[in-house]
Order: structure tokens, then sequence, then C-alpha cells
């Protein structure tokens, strides 16, 4: 039994790691790099756009530095910077989606306005959707579907979504690709990459993880592009939440999906209500659970939804409704492990331990950095916040104070680190609204006990 075993393993492990190689080589740019004339034409018009929006609105910064002060030149920049990447595109708001979360990374100011970007962008024309719906199905669409609703029930920047019935009257949604989307976000990411090998040369950028981070974050992108990867990862959570009647992830038609579309079980009354609206008994425990499946996300299956932002959690009745999988992430064994120890420290009053982990759990740090200062100021800031009122404790202050202590001593978690630990801070506002009295620490503990008892039974 012994020698089968140790035979299976040694077999795997070179398997494994070619599997790896290959979804590594899937969605990286170098294995679909556009041609070299189309990042030309394209690259001249970003570069052109830009320069022509940017260099005046830097001179006006500089105005308003020296009439508003500092704070408000920056806020008026960002403003300009982030406008500018609306009117690139599709790739440029995608990129700029998920950077707002970098807060380690980028200045606060800029990751704010950035967050403004979730919805900024327009549905298909009709005519693009019809042409859409063409190149999925061909002349099989009127034979699968009965109906299909011209008007989107949703829209982002690499589908929308449109309503549809099957010829026995069930109701589905079908999310479409826009046409030449894939195309044109190569072109887009190829461009990007280059600027983002450039700013790593900046003295600004200087000892920014920007390679692994620029990486991470195409890779997630055309992990979206991909409708297949996203079908797994529903199936994925659907299956990780199945003993959850209160967490919804909607089931997916393998059998009418193509890799343009996506079809899944329609999700009725998606709309997000006012607090006002829902019955105060209500409100708590849907908050509650909002934190819970969060948290078993992150600590208990270590498989987790990235990007739930508002447009991607509903409540519907006493249901949590999870949508638009395509950015998740499987987080390695020891990814798992750091974020337990560093909530357990926190909820334990272990400040420097957190600051160890976050140590550990970087990717790059600056040379001659003050280890044993950043550990010291990161037990501050946990001792400051350790067994506070709920009503009092900010998750999003806490972790911004964080990543602010994290750019002053020049140490950058890996992304495998940090997105999943923004989804936390992302739903919190949401969490928040529902029940200011949720006690995040608090909540944790019964999840960080599992994750313990879990790696003390393997």
């Amino acid at each position: 039994m012994g020698h089968s075993s140790d035979t299976a393993k040694t077999h795997s492990e070179p398997g494994q790691a070619v599997a790896d190689r290959e979804e590594a080589d899937r969605y990286s740019l170098a294995a679909n790099r556009p041609s070299g004339v189309r990042m030309f034409l394209r690259g001249v018009v970003v570069l052109t756009t830009t320069a022509v929006m940017l260099l005046p609105a830097a001179v006006a910064a500089l105005v308003v530095r020296l009439v508003r002060g500092h704070s408000a030149a920056h806020r008026f920049l960002a403003r300009r910077v982030v406008r500018q990447v609306e009117r690139l595109g599709a790739t440029f708001i995608k990129f700029g989606q998920i950077m707002a979360t970098r807060r380690d990374a980028l200045p606060g100011v800029l990751c704010d306005e950035l967050g403004n970007l979730y919805d900024r962008v327009g549905p298909m024309r009709p005519r693009a959707a019809r042409a859409a719906l063409t190149a999925a199905y061909g002349t099989e669409q009127s034979a699968l579907f009965a109906t299909v609703d011209p008007v989107p029930e949703a829209s982002g920047s690499i589908a929308c979504v449109y309503r549809a019935t099957l010829p026995d009257g069930q109701p589905v949604a079908i999310k479409l690709q826009r046409p030449g989307i894939r195309r044109r976000m190569l072109v887009d990411l190829s461009i990007l990459r280059a600027m983002m090998s450039l700013a790593e040369r900046l003295p600004a950028f200087r000892g920014v993880p920007i390679g692994e981070l620029s990486g991470f974050v195409f890779g997630a992108i055309l992990r979206q592009l991909d409708f297949s990867t996203e079908r797994a990862n529903l199936a994925r959570l659907h299956e990780n939440f199945a003993g959850l009647e209160y967490v919804w992830i909607p089931r997916t038609l393998p059998e009418l999906c193509r890799p343009n579309a996506l079809v899944m079980e329609f999700v009725p009354d998606l709309v997000h209500r006012p607090v006002a609206e829902i019955a105060p008994e209500r409100r708590g425990k849907l908050a509650a659970r909002t934190l819970s499946a969060v948290y078993q996300m992150l600590f208990i299956d270590g498989f987790v939804h990235c990007d739930l932002h508002p447009g991607n959690v509903y409540h519907v009745g006493s249901r949590i409704v999870i949508l638009d999988a395509g950015f998740s992430v499987q987080l390695p064994a020891k990814v798992r492990r750091q974020f337990s120890e560093f909530f357990l420290g926190m909820a334990l009053d272990r400040g420097r331990r957190c600051g160890e982990v976050v140590v550990e759990s970087a990717v790059s740090i600056r040379e001659g950095a003050d280890l044993d200062g950043f550990v010291d100021r990161v037990a501050d800031l946990v001792r400051r916040n350790s067994g506070v009122p709920a009503k009092e404790f900010q998750l999003m202050d806490f972790g911004t104070e964080l990543f602010d202590l994290q750019r002053d001593f020049g140490l950058y978690a890996a992304s495998e680190f940090v997105f999943p630990l923004m989804s936390l801070l992302v739903i919190e506002g949401t969490v928040r609204a529902l029940d200011p009295e949720v006690d995040f620490q608090a909540a944790a503990r019964p999840m960080l006990l599992r994750a313990a008892a879990r790696t003390a039974a393997a």
C-alpha cells in the first residue's frame, strides 16, 4: 500500500506541473499575443489620447495644488486619470476595476476614483446583441430558445446578460460576450503590459512588484473572457455551498453554453432595494449570512470569489445571490494558512503574529526595510482595534491603515493574498448597511476554529 501510494505521488507531481504550466500559458499574454501591426496602431491611439487628456490635467493639478492644497490636487488628477480610463474602453475599465482594490500598491485617492468604474459600462446595442446570439448559436437559436428579450438585464465590460425562455417555458439568463471583445482586449492588455514594464523602471514605482501584480491581473481578465472557466467556477461555488440553502449560486445549463455564451438559471427580482425596505428582523440575519459565506470561502473552502461588489451580490428574500464568478481564485495551502493566522491574530490580539504573517506573505520587500519596526506598527494597529465595540471597528479603515504601513515600509503582499482579502473589504459596506452592529471579528472565530481543526486533522 505504501509503495503504490508513493509511486502514484511520483507520477502525479510531474503531471500536475505540466497542467499548471499549460494553465499558466493559456492565460498569459505571451501565449495570446496579437499582431505587431494591431498593437502599434492601437498604441498610437492610446498614447495620443492619453497625452492630450493628461498633460493639460497635470498642469491644471499644479494650479489646484497652489489654490486648494496637495490633497485636492491629487483628487483632481485621479479623476482625470479615471475619466481617460473610461474613454479607452472595456479593457482599461476592467483593469481599473480590479486595480481599485490594490490599496497596498496604489494611492488611496486613486483607488477611490477607480472604484467608481463598476457602473460605467453601457449595454450592447441591439444589433450587436443579435450578432452575438447568431455567432453563438447560428441556426440553432430558434430551436433552443422560444424568446430572447432584446433589453439586457445587466451590462458589463465583457458581456451583457439577457433574459430568455426555453421551449418548455423555463426562464434562463444568457450571458453574451460582446462581439470581438476578446481580440480587442488582447491588444489592449498587451499595450498595458508594455506600459507596466515601463512603469517598473520609474523611480516612483521602485520596489513595487509591477510584474507580479500586472501578470495576476491580466490572467484574471483573460479568465473572465473564457466562459468555460466561469462555468466551472459557478459549479465549484454551487458545490461548496450546497449545504447552505440561503446561498444561491445560479446553476448553469452546460448543454446550452457556448464559447461566447453562458446560460444559467434565471434569478428573479434582482434589484438592490434600500435597506429601509428590508424588514428590520431580516437585516441582521442577512448580514450574518453574507459574512458567513465570505468567511467560508476564505477560511474553509479556499476557493474565493474576488469580485463581490454590489453588482454581483444580491439579497432575494432571505437568500444571498452571488453572480459573475469569472474572477475567482483557488488559494494555495500556504495562503489559506496565512489568512487563518492573520485573522486569528486579530481576534486574539496577537498583533505581532499578524505583522509576521504580512512579512511572510510579501512578494517584494524594499532593500533595507525595517521589518521589526513594521511588525511593531502592525501590533499597535491590532491592539487599537482588538476588542473595540463592533460598531466602532471598520474593516476598510483597518485594511487601509495596514496597506499604508506596507507602502511606507516597502512591503508588498502577493496578489493571491491581497485580492481575496479585498473581497471581504469590498463586501463590508453591504454588510454594514444591513447591520451596523455586526461584529466582524466575532463572526470569524467559528470559521477560524473549523479551519484550524481541519488543518490539525490533515
